[in-house]
């Protein structure tokens, strides 16, 4: 039995002239609940306001909370910050937390949200309204669990979690990321890879066991975040990457195993994925999330 971290308030109605897939929320806690595994499910409480403001700047925070954030920012974040979309931008910080510190008692736990590492000080980015990543991650060195090392495996640079979290001493991040995908700009992690458009599973593993095993090894962390984005897949809309849906599962047990190999347990948020097809994509969401577990239940 595994931990999984959900609540209703992820599943928030989609605003208007909104391109992104709101239900994909709730359709992965959905296949969850109709797969055979065995999960232990929690829900979690708000972000209180004040770990928000070490992170983000508390006037943005403030125009969340009351959503009436500037056209310019939702501009920016790509969609409005409506009262349930403000909600929601409070439980998803809880859930990632919470996700981290289950993952300390039992070795792995999953958020079935989060991994919204566009998110920066004073604005939200990229589909992205607050970085659930750095706050959690900021909270848990304030509270000495560190050194945390964020791992994110999404198909684009986890910008604002590498510049929300620079200057913690105990928090390294690593991204490993399409190099001509969004964001433009790039900031710098303590570890970027920053691969071509179009490589596939071989190149990809890799690469990536070259790079993150002896991050692990120097950072010697207390704890992983991962950021399990599924749109590193080929047919994915907003990838240019090529990895297959075996080759996903694949990155999942070499992520899961570099961790379990050194004793580290591991926090996984659900990151991009997109299609057309939203059941599509959450069933690829599920896929990572059921590898995971399976890796970390190996004895």
């Amino acid at each position: 039995m595994f931990a999984v971290v959900h609540h209703p308030d992820y599943v928030a109605p989609a605003p208007t002239r909104s391109a992104y897939r709101w239900n994909k929320n709730g359709l992965v806690r959905d296949l969850l609940m109709a797969s055979d595994a065995a999960i232990d499910w929690h829900a979690p409480e708000p972000m209180p306001q004040h770990w928000l403001e070490a992170v983000h700047d508390p006037g943005y925070v403030a125009e969340v909370i009351a959503a009436r954030v500037p056209a310019a920012k939702e501009r920016r974040i790509g969609f409005p910050v409506t009262p349930q979309v403000a909600r929601r931008a409070l439980r998803v910080p809880g859930g990632t937390y919470l996700a981290a510190r289950l993952a300390l008692e039992r070795g792995f736990a999953a958020n079935s949200a989060g991994g919204s590492h566009h998110a920066l000080a004073e604005t939200g980015a990229g589909y992205c309204v607050f970085n659930d990543l750095a706050i959690a991650a900021v909270r848990l060195a304030q509270e000495g669990l560190g050194p945390v090392l964020i791992v994110d495996c999404d198909v684009h640079q986890g910008d604002g979690t590498a510049a929300l979290t620079a200057g913690w001493s105990d928090i390294a991040t690593y991204s490993i990321h399409a190099e001509k995908n969004f964001p433009a700009r790039k900031a710098r992690s303590t570890v970027d890879v920053a691969l071509p458009d179009g490589v596939g599973d071989d190149q990809y593993l890799e690469m990536l066991a070259a790079t993150l095993a002896p991050l692990i090894n120097r950072v010697a962390p207390r704890l992983i975040l991962y950021q399990a984005g599924v749109d590193p897949f080929g047919g994915d809309r907003l990838g240019r990457l090529n990895l297959s849906a075996a080759g996903l599962i694949a990155r999942e047990g070499m992520v899961a195993g570099m961790a379990r190999a050194r004793g580290v347990p591991l926090a996984s948020t659900l990151g991009g994925g997109y299609g057309t097809d939203a059941l599509e994509v959450a069933q690829r969401h599920v896929a990572s999330l059921l590898a995971l577990a399976a890796a970390f239940a190996k004895q």
